[in-house]
């Protein structure tokens, strides 16, 4: 017991979160005029072949409630939804990246969720990479925006989609019951998540839906400094002991959120380089990375991107995509880290 204290003492004191609050890379742009905004918007949707570089300018270079007051103002000038005419004028990758600035957060991840789930083949990665990274409030906002805009709850449409373990998981994620953040250090129950972890992960035959609640309900703070006591317990990192002993979606779900909670932005950094490894950019998740980012912690993902693959994300964006397109995603990032 008093080694096991001593260990705990280290964590703690080694235990320094990092606040990645304030990392956004698009901010509200100072020489704001909704008025000439919606002007400039109307005459370049007219253009003859539609100006798409002057739509782009503007709307990736506003912040959220820019946009709103942007899109509000077209409305009652003109008698239309921006987001409607726009999907009338552009089209494609482009399309996808204007209508996404313009919808509420909730609601483009509701619409992520759904189009993850459409069709033959859920795309697993999409759910988890969504679940795994949103608030307890984003979660619920974005259950009652999938139920008011689709007509049936979000639970019942990942039920009928995805099964067994990885079900359990992203619906037990998806209730949105994660404690916050505290400065209240919890010793006894750091050792003793961290024992159960390590007993159930020991067994023959594990049961990891006990994990579940842990890694659900537990703050990130908490769970950090539980996976370097488990790591003492086990002589291996916690990712090792998914990787390891699981297999397929369950692999694929707790992989994502352990590594979620351990490191955000590199967890991130890693959905970004998988876009955009291979022959053919998934430019689906390209752009709900950057859009759903950039106005909350995209600066300590282009960090983390950097200094794991030795190149920077505004770089990799630009050799990866072109046109408007790019221009519009380079606005969304916003610098070159050297």
């Amino acid at each position: 017991m008093v080694l096991v204290n001593e260990i705990l003492r280290q964590i703690v004191e080694v235990d320094r979160p990092m606040n990645w609050g304030g990392l956004a890379t698009l901010k509200p742009y100072a020489g704001f005029f909704v008025d000439e905004d919606v002007k400039c918007l109307k005459k370049a949707m007219d253009a003859k072949g539609v100006d798409e570089a002057a739509i782009v300018k503007i709307l990736s270079n506003r912040s959220w409630d820019q946009r709103q007051q942007i899109a509000k103002a077209f409305e009652k000038q003109h008698n239309a939804n921006l987001e409607e005419a726009l999907k009338k004028k552009l089209s494609g990758y482009l399309e996808n990246v204007m209508v996404s600035l313009l919808r509420a957060p909730e609601k483009q991840d509701a619409q992520e969720l759904k189009q993850a789930m459409a069709g033959l083949g859920t795309d697993e990665d999409s759910l988890i990479e969504v679940l795994v990274t949103r608030s307890n409030k984003e979660l619920q906002l974005i259950t009652q925006t999938y139920a008011r805009e689709f007509g049936k709850p979000l639970e019942q449409v990942l039920s009928g989609e995805v099964k067994g373990r990885l079900q359990t998981l992203l619906l037990t994620l998806l209730k949105g019951q994660r404690e916050e953040d505290s400065n209240i250090i919890n010793y006894e129950l750091i050792e003793d998540d961290a024992r159960h972890l390590h007993s159930v992960a020991s067994q023959k035959k594990p049961d990891f839906d006990s994990w579940i609640p842990i890694l659900t309900e537990r703050s990130q703070t908490h769970l950090n400094r539980v996976f370097k006591l488990y790591k003492v317990y086990s002589a291996q990192d916690i990712s090792e002991t998914v990787r390891k002993q699981m297999k397929g979606d369950d692999e694929k779900g707790f992989l994502a959120l352990v590594q979620s909670i351990q490191n955000t932005p590199e967890y991130l950094a890693d959905r970004l380089h998988l876009s955009m490894k291979n022959l053919g950019t998934k430019d689906g998740v390209l752009t709900r990375l950057l859009v759903a980012h950039c106005e909350k912690d995209l600066l300590s993902v282009r960090a983390a991107f950097k200094n794991k693959y030795g190149k920077s994300l505004y770089s990799t964006i630009r050799d990866d995509t072109k046109g408007d397109y790019q221009t519009a995603l380079l606005s969304l990032c916003r610098g070159e880290d050297m």
